[in-house]
């Protein structure tokens, strides 16, 4: 369905500014013309990807090159992500690498690449106390323990009580000796009443279309706007439990400027954080989007449009300190 004229030269701020101008049928709101509509005008022209798998070796359970070589041996085609230290696409192979022996024996986890990215943006994980806010399935709290070599201590927390089993799975297979998991919701992180030197924030988003099939279909401006208010929730709780000295890392695979852009210049203007440099695979973040002024600092967060990789966001926000 092609959005009408109006619509589509017509500049939305925000999700609430479009309800408030338009209350047209939800399908005005939500299909895959009004979406890449948005994309063009953020300066991505759609095209079709095919998402490669990618795995990521585990360096304190085995020795990469060990682990590759036993893969290749096999029949496994593999090629070195050049933005990823232990990252490899799989190019070809005669049967599922979630069923080798190497793969039981957490040498190795499957991983999307971008996804591989903000467990690495820490300064100095290792011996740190790190809280893994949003932590199931558990890919990225296997990276972070592997990161840390086991050291210190994780804490992981996922709201769904069902997707602790997957999170507890990922860390059995995978040796994982540093980690605490709690069922709690990361909207009442400060109930825990700990200060963390890192907190990984991979937050629920909307995702994207390479994610979901027939996402554009089953996503609309409202369910961004809802998951804008929770991830909102989870920064505020973050900005309570952080350290004075500490890190967040803000992350989504999202293409949403409302769960990204939007969602960092709130938390600068009110979460007195403010946004750090990261030199990651990437695109600079826009500061102008939609016709809306954005901080200026929101340029040095990252945003991937899908080419190499699926879609994301990622910041590293840090507390802004008063001098006396």
């Amino acid at each position: 369905m092609q959005l009408p004229r109006k619509l589509r030269n017509t500049r939305w701020n925000s999700a609430s500014d479009f309800y408030d101008s338009n209350r047209s049928p939800l399908p005005l709101m939500s299909n895959r013309e009004f979406f890449l509509h948005r994309y063009e005008e953020m300066g991505w022209e759609f095209r079709d990807i095919r998402l490669k798998q990618s795995i990521r070796v585990h360096t304190s359970n085995a020795r990469e090159k060990h682990v590759i070589q036993r893969l290749e041996s096999r029949g496994v085609a593999l090629e070195r992500i050049p933005f990823l230290e232990n990252g490899y696409w799989v190019q070809q192979s005669r049967f599922s690498v979630g069923a080798t022996v190497e793969y039981l024996l957490g040498f190795y986890s499957i991983q999307e690449a971008a996804a591989q990215i903000p467990a690495t943006l820490f300064n100095e994980p290792r011996n740190g106390v790190i809280l893994d806010a949003c932590a199931a399935p558990g890919m990225k709290t296997v990276q972070l323990a592997d990161l840390m070599n086991n050291t210190g201590i994780i804490v992981a927390l996922d709201a769904r009580r069902r997707r602790l089993r997957a999170l507890s799975n990922q860390l059995e297979r995978c040796r994982v000796r540093n980690t605490i998991v709690y069922w709690k919701d990361a909207r009442k992180a400060s109930q825990l009443d700990l200060k963390f030197g890192c907190i990984l924030l991979d937050v629920p988003c909307s995702g994207n279309f390479l994610l979901e099939e027939n996402w554009f279909e089953k996503r609309s401006l409202r369910d961004i706007e809802r998951n804008v208010r929770l991830q909102r929730q989870i920064l505020t709780e973050a900005s309570i439990s952080l350290k004075d000295d500490g890190e967040i890392i803000y992350s989504t695979c999202s293409l949403e400027p409302e769960e990204n852009e939007f969602n960092i210049d709130w938390a600068v203007k009110n979460l007195n954080l403010k946004v750090e440099n990261i030199d990651c695979y990437g695109r600079e973040a826009p500061t102008e989007v939609f016709g809306k002024q954005l901080d200026e600092s929101i340029r040095d967060c990252v945003r991937i449009w899908p080419e190499q990789t699926q879609g994301f966001f990622i910041c590293k926000l840090k507390k802004r300190l008063c001098i006396l």
